[in-house]
């Protein structure tokens, strides 16, 4: 698979200077970490989550979470098991590429249960997302995962879900992060990424943003954000990929767009409308919320509906101005240090302090692909869009 393949390969010509990379659930996990992007989340109670999955994959998904926690009824949980067992030998069945498929569990039990459920289609699957991840709650997780990798022979990655109130309450933070760091530290191999729960963060204190404000807009919530990429995100080798907050808002994808779109997959100069429809109808907001995401060290993003995936996946994009920048500044002969003045002569690239920053936006060039130098987010959209 790869970012912006389900669109034609003459109109990736025309958008790329650099195409995106294929990747699959093989790739390195430094590649898969960087390449999750908008993960799309789906209650696993849903009669035809096979044909959903497929569904989703032919727009542009490339990863997906089954969740069998929040996002369904307790009652419901032995039910959504067996479907989930169902839908991916449908799935094994039918020998589609599917997206890279996450479970959401409730309980540490749930992890070798289901992989020895799953059979033969658990090659179908890349690991498991561990809710309210605490150093306690989160130890167990963790080595059921282990288990369940050793019975079944084959590599299982976990996402640990960060939403606990002990990392949000301000008398228990620090211990709390220590812990957790502790823990994936401990079993980094299967650690692919770590997620964060903004909802439960609010609900902690009856809060709830609306479609013009961002997660960052809230202080609390960015007091919790800052402290974890603090711990867990550095650049110095001891950090993880951190993936944004989850936007709660969305509308039809077919309202919002397609009367912009019916004219040309390309737009012709109709760049101006597409961007106010957007805004007119709360996406202004997700906009926002992804620049600051990638701003505060996040990368990738949980999402609840499919209208927000080319979203996220556009302003993944490396620009030409950037990937020029990070070019520069790792190039062979720079390695002693020094200030440059930039290809695009409007800063100044300092080697040293920026090659950290330099990496991770040639990582993110390689799985999202970087933009020709008159392309931007709402060319890139379009063409997703229209295809």
């Amino acid at each position: 698979m790869r970012h912006f393949g389900h669109i034609a390969p003459a109109v990736r010509e025309r958008l790329f200077h650099q195409e995106p990379c294929g990747f699959g659930a093989d790739s390195p996990a430094r590649t898969l970490a960087a390449a999750l992007g908008a993960t799309l989340y789906s209650p696993a109670t849903r009669p035809k989550l096979a044909d959903d999955v497929l569904k989703q994959a032919g727009r542009g998904v490339v990863s997906m979470v089954l969740c069998l926690e929040d996002s369904i009824d307790d009652a419901d949980v032995e039910d959504a098991e067996a479907n989930l067992v169902r839908q991916f030998a449908d799935l094994e069945a039918r020998g589609a590429e599917a997206p890279l498929l996450f479970i959401r569990v409730r309980n540490a039990e749930q992890i070798p249960d289901l992989v020895g459920r799953l059979g033969q289609a658990g090659r179908l699957l890349s690991g498991f997302v561990l809710p309210k991840f605490t150093e306690e709650r989160g130890a167990p997780f963790l080595e059921a995962l282990a288990t369940a990798e050793a019975d079944s022979g084959r590599r299982l990655f976990a996402m640990p879900v960060l939403e606990s109130p002990e990392l949000l309450h301000l008398e228990t933070r620090t211990e709390a992060l220590s812990g957790i760091a502790r823990t994936v530290a401990k079993y980094r191999d299967r650690v692919l990424a770590l997620r964060l729960g903004v909802t439960d963060f609010c609900s902690a204190y009856g809060l709830r943003r609306s479609p013009d404000m961002t997660a960052y807009d809230v202080r609390i919530v960015t007091s919790v954000i800052a402290d974890v990429v603090n711990v867990l995100g550095r650049s110095d080798g001891t950090g993880f990929t951190i993936t944004g907050p989850v936007w709660e808002y969305f509308r039809s994808q077919e309202r919002m767009f397609k009367p912009q779109l019916r004219r040309s997959p390309f737009l012709e100069g109709r760049a101006e409308e597409l961007r106010t429809a957007l805004i007119e109808h709360d996406l202004d907001g997700l906009l926002r919320e992804i620049e600051l995401d990638r701003a505060n060290g996040l990368l990738g993003k949980t999402c609840i509906h499919p209208s927000h995936v080319l979203p996220v996946h556009a302003l993944s994009v490396v620009s030409h101005e950037e990937f020029s920048d990070a070019q520069d500044i790792l190039r062979p002969e720079r390695g002693g240090g020094g200030v440059l003045r930039s290809a695009y002569t409007n800063k100044m690239n300092e080697v040293k302090p920026h090659r950290a920053w330099a990496e991770r936006t040639l990582l993110r060039a390689e799985v999202f692909g970087v933009a020709k130098e008159d392309v931007g987010f709402v060319e890139l959209l379009a063409a997703g869009l229209a295809d």
